[in-house]
C-alpha cells in the first residue's frame, strides 16, 4: 500500500473511533412503519429518547428502544470510566432501509392471484457527543489563532 492509501486508511481509522454505531439487520417490520419512530427520536438526547421510545405504543419503537441501548454499550466499551449523563449523547444520526423482501401469493376470485409482499428494513444509528473534549477545543482555538 502507498503512503497516501496508508495515511487516508489511518486518518480513516482514527474518525471511527470517535462513532458510535449500532445496526439492526432484517427487522421484520415494514420501512415505512419504522421509519415513523425514527422521525420521532432523530436528534433527540438519548435520555429522552429512551423514555419516547419505552412509552411509545408502536411495536418498532421496542425494537429500536433495544438499538439505543446498545448504541450506548457500544459508546461505554469505547469511552470506559465515563458517564452517559455528563456527556449529552444525542442521536446524530438514524437511517431506514429496505431489506429483503418475501414475496408470497394471495389467492383472488376468478384463478387469478395477487402478489403479496412482505418488507423487511435496516435501521443503523450513530449517536453523537454535543460536549467537546478540552483537547478538541484546545485545537480550535490554537488553528484560529494561527490564521
Amino acid at each position: 500500500m502507498g503512503s497516501r492509501k496508508h495515511i487516508s486508511a489511518e486518518k480513516r481509522k482514527e474518525e471511527r473511533k470517535s462513532l458510535y454505531v449500532a445496526r439492526l439487520r432484517n427487522v421484520p417490520t415494514s420501512p415505512r412503519k419504522m421509519r415513523i419512530v425514527a422521525d420521532l427520536v432523530r436528534g433527540m438526547n438519548v435520555e429522552s429518547a429512551m423514555s419516547v421510545l419505552e412509552h411509545s405504543p408502536k411495536e418498532a419503537s421496542g425494537r429500536l428502544y433495544k438499538l439505543l441501548r446498545s448504541a450506548i454499550a457500544n459508546w461505554e466499551v469505547k469511552n470506559e470510566g465515563e458517564r452517559v449523563e455528563d456527556n449529552q449523547l444525542f442521536i446524530k444520526e438514524i437511517s431506514v432501509d429496505s431489506a429483503r423482501m418475501l414475496k408470497r401469493i394471495q389467492p383472488a376470485p376468478q384463478g387469478r392471484a395477487h402478489r403479496i409482499r412482505k418488507r423487511s428494513n435496516h435501521v443503523t444509528l450513530i449517536l453523537g457527543n454535543r460536549v467537546q473534549k478540552v483537547e478538541e477545543v484546545e485545537e480550535v482555538i490554537t488553528e484560529n489563532t494561527d490564521k
